[in-house]
């Protein structure tokens, strides 16, 4: 069984960045530069060692990068980095629960004004038919955006989220994703470089 928490690249400093990946060939052109987090795929994974990160560590801002399936692919598309102004979970009815028990723990989270929406899911959209579905609701899907964006925000850390395309969702969207990791991980390292340094050196432990 993998680890739950596995940290790459300088280690973490308490109100420097944190940078969080699914998996490590995400983080290929970056992860000797930056505190990189790799959570593993899928929602629990993510937000049980990101929730670990931040305890632990106490970042002054996380920055979940990775790579996305293109749901409206006329309007999104690769060879772009696409902040994510609004998350949601797609595989979890939130206005069902929100009947029953008087809240929905699945409200939309606003990180900002890009418009760009992604939608996230334990499950790998390679589908036309489940693509176009989901497309009425976002622009880009992933497996764990959401559930970083939620914990850091549950523990009162900023969080920035920045997907590129690795696929259209269709059926040919394992190979691509596979194909798509090298550049895509070079497209997101400068998407960093330039968040951090309009940041600024993380202060001195």
């Amino acid at each position: 069984m993998s680890r739950v928490v596995d940290l790459h690249g300088p280690a973490p400093r308490p109100g420097g960045p944190l940078v969080v990946v699914a998996v490590l060939d995400e983080a290929q052109a970056f992860v000797d530069r930056v505190p990189t987090l790799v959570t593993g795929v899928g929602k629990v994974r993510a937000a049980t060692a990101t929730t670990w990160a931040v305890l632990t560590h106490a970042p002054g801002v996380v920055l979940n990068v990775g790579t996305a399936g293109a749901l409206r692919v006329g309007e999104v598309g690769p060879g772009v980095v696409h902040e994510i102004g609004t998350v949601h979970q797609h595989d979890l009815d939130g206005r069902a629960i929100a009947a029953i028990v008087g809240e929905d723990p699945n409200p939309p989270l606003h990180l900002s004004d890009s418009g760009i929406t992604l939608v996230t899911g334990d499950r790998f959209i390679a589908s036309p038919t489940h693509r176009d579905r989901l497309a009425e609701r976002a622009h880009l899907v992933d497996m764990e955006g959401y559930a970083v964006a939620a914990a850091a925000r549950r523990l009162g850390v900023p969080v920035r989220l920045a997907k590129t395309v690795s696929d259209d969702a269709g059926h040919g969207a394992a190979a691509s994703w596979v194909d798509a990791l090298h550049a895509a991980s070079h497209l997101l390292a400068g998407w960093l470089d330039a968040v951090l340094d309009e940041s600024g050196p993380p202060p001195r432990a």
